[in-house]
């Protein structure tokens, strides 16, 4: 999977700027067990540098991504991360070994009942997976240092934009399903402005501004 990951950095590099991914993000990627947050079936295929289904429409994304969008970050150690799009669990668990706390933000009550056992189970601490609509973000605990969003908004949701601190970054897709998406990196300037630029074609599942629940919601 590492191999897959550095050869893709390599081939994407005109359209990322980065021919490489830091060793501290490799290591990460390393240090995870990616067979756990897939469904049973799929587990021949965890370390494939491909997405994978996980259920109720979501998707677990192809480990490059992954990486790549970590990397982008440009993560020092100290940061409080929100990631939108918890899905299995898996982004969360790759930025809790690089920075302080990661609040997940997951819209499908089912995936957060798994991936809250599956994180403790494995013995990620530093991670809160929550309930919610990733569109609205996490007001209670901004500012982030940095957000991450795991899919693709038809608009730039402006309330993670203003969770963000100055200086901090936000990596997300944009674009509607079926479309063009393009992944973009913005940073928030000392004085609130916003500097926007676009990395990498990509193709991620929507980002609904709502909620799912069912009876198997635990809080």
């Amino acid at each position: 999977m590492i191999k897959g990951i550095e050869a893709e950095a390599k081939i994407s590099s005109s359209w990322t700027g980065r021919r490489t991914i830091s060793k501290k993000v490799l290591a990460a990627m390393a240090n995870v067990p990616r067979h756990e947050f897939v469904p049973e079936g799929l587990r021949h295929s965890a370390y494939d540098n491909c997405p994978l289904p996980i259920g109720y429409g979501q998707t677990i994304s192809q480990p490059f991504i992954v990486a790549l969008m970590t990397d982008l970050l440009d993560l020092q150690g100290d940061e409080v991360v929100l990631e939108v799009g918890s899905g299995s669990g898996y982004q969360a668990a790759i930025l809790a070994q690089l920075v302080k706390k990661v609040y997940s933000m997951e819209n499908v009550a089912q995936l957060v009942v798994s991936a809250r056992k599956r994180l403790q189970w494995l013995g990620y601490d530093n991670v809160e997976i929550l309930w919610g609509n990733g569109y609205q973000g996490l007001p209670d605990e901004a500012p982030f240092d940095a957000v991450l969003v795991t899919a693709a908004a038809t608009n730039m949701p402006k309330a993670l934009l203003d969770q963000l601190r100055p200086g901090g970054k936000m990596i997300i897709p944009v674009g509607s399903q079926g479309d063009a998406q393009q992944l973009k990196l913005l940073q928030k300037t000392p004085r609130a402005g916003i500097e926007t630029r676009a990395v990498l074609p990509v193709a991620f599942v929507p980002l609904l501004d709502q909620i799912f629940s069912d009876a198997s919601m635990q809080t």
